[in-house]
């Protein structure tokens, strides 16, 4: 049965209510160190509580590396060293659980040398398949603890969604751990995905940068999207604003994969993925991935083009590199490098949107991946038909207002911080 949103939400209301209470101090996992005006993870927070939520389940956590204290260990190792949490399993997505695989693959099923507990692998399952796999590992509670990048086609809120679906349909309870949208959460920008474009790269209707944490994202998932809800509890994080750059908040970046070596990767990643669907390299195989962007045959026309188009808080500089790997490998191509000079001022939707359309005025060997992966990436047809058909940024950005308005008003909702 589909509940209506307002009682999926009172559904939420303890956890959420719980950890908006002040935290008491902590000196283990729990306690927040410096920075980010007290900003305490949902991690932060489950332990400095001794893990009350936790109390009397057989927990499993959908994790990477990303998932770790203020002091760099691993919530799994932590865990599993304190007797009050019964920790049965770990689940691994795209890269695996420790980090160990490059884009587009994953670990497989192992057990842990560090804690001897079984790894099972989620990557490119959902539904059942992913549901007799929640169900072989005999969890009854699956922990989620990832550290998001704010795009729409960043596989890991896919994840989410699809562990939730999963978990409804093995009937175990779904905690969510929240951390910082790295980008801010002040709005949603961008093309909203259309339903017969969903894939890996986005499940559901939601807008290009969302503009939301992983705990709001679940919120909204399990009200909006899920057939089937699936008891979901939520552990906000304390100390966080809307308005927050990932450098705010005093915690350590670890790369949520091996291409978003930095938060500044992040700031610029949902507006220059977009390159992923052309002939042009996105800057995989680079130090500065997504911030570099080229192929053979560009030179300066295009850093030209770009900057005469005025986009706010961004400038590009002409370049040449040679990717270790990835398109291009082991050649010296030509193309821009973004340098970003004021982020609050910065759309990186607007942007890539901007580049694409430069780059095809610039450079006569302009194309799209053959498979329009484009159009899986921006949600629809629309974006590369606009552009084919010579329409400017203006014209392109304004073809999804409507779209991106209805979403904006949806996703309100389920906002859990200032």
């Amino acid at each position: 049965m589909k509940l209506s949103r307002r009682s999926l939400l009172a559904t939420t209301t303890a956890a959420v209510a719980a950890s908006a209470a002040p935290a008491a101090a902590a000196s283990g996992p729990g306690a927040a160190q410096g920075g980010g005006r007290g900003l305490r993870t949902g991690f932060e927070r489950l332990a400095a509580d001794g893990y009350a939520l936790l109390a009397g389940r057989r927990v499993g956590v959908v994790t990477n590396p990303t998932g770790i204290t203020r002091d760099v260990r691993h919530i799994v190792d932590v865990m599993h060293a304190d007797g009050r949490v019964d920790l049965s399993a770990v689940f691994g997505p795209e890269h695996g659980f420790r980090g160990t695989a490059q884009a587009g693959g994953s670990e497989g099923r192992y057990d842990d040398p560090a804690t001897g507990l079984p790894v099972y692998d989620t990557y490119l399952k959902s539904g059942q398949a992913l549901a007799d796999v929640f169900t072989a590992s005999g969890v009854d509670t699956v922990v989620f603890d990832i550290q998001d990048v704010g795009a729409r086609f960043y596989t890991y809120i896919w994840t989410l969604f699809d562990c939730m679906e999963a978990a409804a349909l093995a009937g175990k309870r779904f905690v969510v751990l929240d951390r910082p949208n790295p980008v801010t959460g002040r709005a949603a920008l961008g093309p909203v995905l259309h339903k017969e474009f969903a894939t890996f790269v986005g499940r559901q209707p939601i807008s290009q940068a969302h503009g939301m944490t992983v705990a709001e994202l679940a919120l909204l998932f399990n009200a909006e999207f899920l057939t089937e809800p699936v008891p979901l509890e939520t552990v906000r994080m304390s100390g966080w604003k809307r308005s927050d750059f990932y450098d705010a908040s005093g915690l350590p970046w670890v790369p949520p994969s091996p291409n978003m070596p930095t938060p500044e990767t992040a700031l610029v990643y949902p507006g220059t993925c977009l390159f992923e669907g052309t002939n042009l390299s996105e800057g995989r195989g680079t130090t500065r991935p997504f911030e570099l962007l080229g192929a053979e045959g560009i030179d300066g026309r295009w850093a030209a083009e770009a900057n005469g188009l005025g986009l706010a808080g961004v400038r590009f500089r002409e370049a040449y590199f040679a990717p270790t790997f990835s398109k291009f490998q082991g050649r010296t191509i030509g193309g821009v490098q973004l340098h970003v000079h004021d982020r609050e001022a910065f759309d990186p939707v607007r942007t890539g949107i901007g580049l694409l359309i430069t780059a095809r005025r610039s450079w006569s060997g302009f194309a799209w991946r053959p498979d329009n992966w484009i159009d899986k990436l921006t949600g629809s047809t629309r974006v590369r038909t606009m552009i084919d058909a010579g329409a400017d940024t203006d014209e392109v950005v304004a073809g999804w207002r409507d779209e991106l308005a209805a979403f904006r008003r949806m996703r309100r909702e389920y906002l859990l911080y200032r």
